[in-house]
């Protein structure tokens, strides 16, 4: 049985979650009227953390982790997972985004911790072609991983990362990148660097949220978390900063505009063991934050992505550091 729910629905019901949060708030801690739903296929993904996950056209794409691990395909009509073309090399720390009925990865990382080699090319997977293929080189002087991706208006917007992995080469940086033409333009920082995060766009806005400053050489690998919310007007290229922080400083996080809200999902910190299962949303109508149902499993390293107007995140880690590793798939849905 699908467990995909009508986007309209849903929709609806994320609407009027920021005027009535307080009130729908049952004992446990969730929103009435949204719910995660498992799905529980016969033959699940593969284990992995550190991953990309990202809907292109009518199928999930599940890539990338710690080792070298398989292409996983999820087609939503089905609900089975199948295998593509397994990537060329080791990628993980990512933010995938699909562009052209494409796959594309940059701003990731490759290699064995601590000092991970960010990618020096973009990477794109064809899934008309089942394959890969190298695209244009990232300027060395721009390149990193552990960033966080957006398309917009047909342009690729790459903001903040860490040149040297975990080491303390976490940066500001923001670029603009044109996938007809393979230019890079650089563009104003953001007021906060940091890394391990993803971004998202909403009304012509990049919101960066979440993350930390890794610095291992240090000794300081999860403590640097970056709590405010740094937000950048495309049209004007100008930054400005929430008034706002994110509620709970986490890095390790899935982010997406979800519904004209910016919603961040679970992630790994200093304060806790396991990784978190915090969702929390902000309405940029209302400037506020808000809390949604909480993960069923915490997890960090994964990358949420939207399919048909429902959210769905899978795989990531369940402690903070490299493991368990998992493979189950929840949907947010409009509960019945």
């Amino acid at each position: 049985m699908s467990v995909l729910r009508s986007s309209a629905a849903v929709g609806i019901a994320l609407s009027t979650l920021a005027a009535c949060s307080a009130q729908t708030t049952d004992p446990a801690g969730s929103v009435a009227g949204v719910q995660w739903q498992a799905h529980t296929p016969s033959s699940p993904p593969t284990e992995r953390h550190e991953n990309g996950f990202v809907a292109v056209g009518d199928r999930l794409y599940l890539l990338g982790g710690r080792g070298d691990r398989p292409l996983d395909i999820y087609d939503p009509a089905a609900g089975t997972w199948s295998q593509g073309a397994e990537p060329p090399f080791e990628i993980h720390h990512m933010q995938a985004i699909a562009y052209d009925d494409k796959l594309y990865v940059l701003g990731a990382m490759t290699g064995g911790f601590p000092e991970e080699p960010p990618l020096s090319h973009v990477l794109i997977y064809d899934p008309a072609t089942d394959a890969w293929s190298e695209g244009p080189e990232i300027p060395v002087d721009r390149q990193r991983g552990g960033s966080g991706v957006v398309l917009h208006e047909g342009l690729i917007y790459l903001v903040g990362g860490n040149t040297r992995g975990h080491m303390s080469g976490y940066v500001a940086w923001l670029d603009v990148f044109d996938p007809e033409t393979g230019q890079w333009t650089p563009l104003p920082d953001a007021p906060h660097a940091r890394d391990h995060f993803h971004a998202a766009v909403i009304d012509g806005y990049l919101y960066a949220a979440g993350g930390r400053q890794s610095s291992h050489d240090t000794g300081e690998v999860m403590t640097l978390t970056v709590g405010p919310v740094d937000v950048y007007d495309i049209a004007n290229q100008r930054w400005h900063t929430l008034d706002q922080p994110l509620p709970t400083e986490r890095a390790g996080t899935g982010t997406v505009a979800f519904n004209g809200m910016l919603v961040v999902l679970g992630g790994e910190s200093g304060n806790q063991e396991a990784s978190h299962r915090e969702v929390e949303a902000y309405d940029p109508a209302t400037q506020q934050w808000l809390s949604l149902p909480p993960l069923p499993v915490g997890r960090h390293g994964t990358q949420a992505t939207l399919y048909n107007g429902e959210l769905h995140i899978v795989a990531g880690s369940g402690n903070r550091g490299g493991g368990p590793e998992l493979n189950d798939h929840w949907i947010m849905t409009l509960s019945e």
